[in-house]
């Protein structure tokens, strides 16, 4: 009896520690998500800025017309998470791809090794694989590598010969997370049209230095560059969403069983003390039978 109460208490001690370590993660997942929420929300007010000038140039220089050819080069960025802890994030993201109408001819560029080995499991083998952001500061950098890839992909096969989509994560209602499929390249015609058709309020027409070849060039690579940045940042606050909610699920399944133990341990040392009394009893009784003789 005196083991099983040691193994018990072992065990209540071990799961005391587990809980200590499923808080940590819990709180640390909600910490780490704020950053990338502030970042999301600051880049689309810069985005907005980008659509200002996007707007300004389509109100001197009429509206754009985009060729695209028929058989374009499509790429397709995959954003995964390589941090783990977060359920089935990047197996759902793999399914996303495989549903994407070009996904056996795309070239796939993908965003974290376990989200390469997802894709890998769904027999696509990714074009390259680069590094998740560690920060916000990271957020740059994967956009900017993001960026450079496309413009080379743009040069070489023309700006009307590459079809550029994005799959990643977001967030819905209730709190859940759902996989997204968005278009990057070519630019989505109606918020072209929508641009160009909106009336220019200011009292100030607009000018420009640049010329404008180089400059519509330069607000595309901008607004590229902003909607990378926010998929990514929109990830990362999704993957930590996720995160918080296994650890949620953890700690209610380790608060249940640190319950169970519990009660099986105080069951165990009423055990203890229950036979220890009748020992006490049997050896008063035996000694009472004794003295009386």
């Amino acid at each position: 009896m005196a083991q099983t109460l040691e193994r018990l208490t072992r065990r209540t001690d071990t799961m005391q520690s587990i809980r200590g370590i499923v808080r940590t993660m819990k709180t640390m997942s909600a910490i780490n998500a704020a950053p990338y929420e502030q970042a999301a929300e600051a880049i689309d007010v810069w985005r907005d800025t980008v659509l200002d000038g996007m707007h300004a140039f389509l109100r001197c220089n009429g509206p754009l017309m985009q060729t695209v050819s028929e058989d374009p080069q499509r790429v397709l960025i995959v954003m995964g998470s390589d941090h783990g802890l977060c359920g089935n994030y990047n197996e759902v993201l793999a399914r996303e791809v495989m549903d994407y109408p070009h996904a056996d001819t795309a070239q796939i560029i993908c965003v974290g090794a376990q989200m390469q080995d997802a894709l890998n499991g769904e027999g696509i083998t990714p074009a390259a694989t680069l590094l998740p952001p560690a920060n916000t500061d990271g957020l740059i950098r994967l956009a900017g590598q993001l960026v450079t890839r496309l413009d080379a992909m743009r040069a070489t096969a023309g700006p009307e010969n590459l079809a550029a989509a994005l799959v990643y994560t977001q967030r819905g209602l209730h709190g859940l997370q759902s996989p997204v499929t968005r278009a990057l390249l070519p630019l989505d015609p109606d918020m072209l049209d929508r641009l160009a058709r909106r009336p220019w309020t200011s009292r100030s027409l607009p000018q420009f230095s640049m010329a404008p070849p180089d400059l519509l060039a330069s607000l595309v690579r901008n607004l590229v560059f902003a909607t990378l940045y926010r998929a990514a940042a929109e990830a990362l606050v999704t993957e930590n969403a996720a995160r918080l909610a296994r650890m949620q699920q953890a700690e209610q399944s380790v608060d249940e069983n640190l319950e169970a133990l519990n009660a099986e341990t105080r069951s165990v040392r009423q055990s203890e003390i229950t036979t220890e009394l009748l020992d006490v009893i049997v050896g008063f009784e035996a000694l009472k039978r004794r003295h009386r003789r």
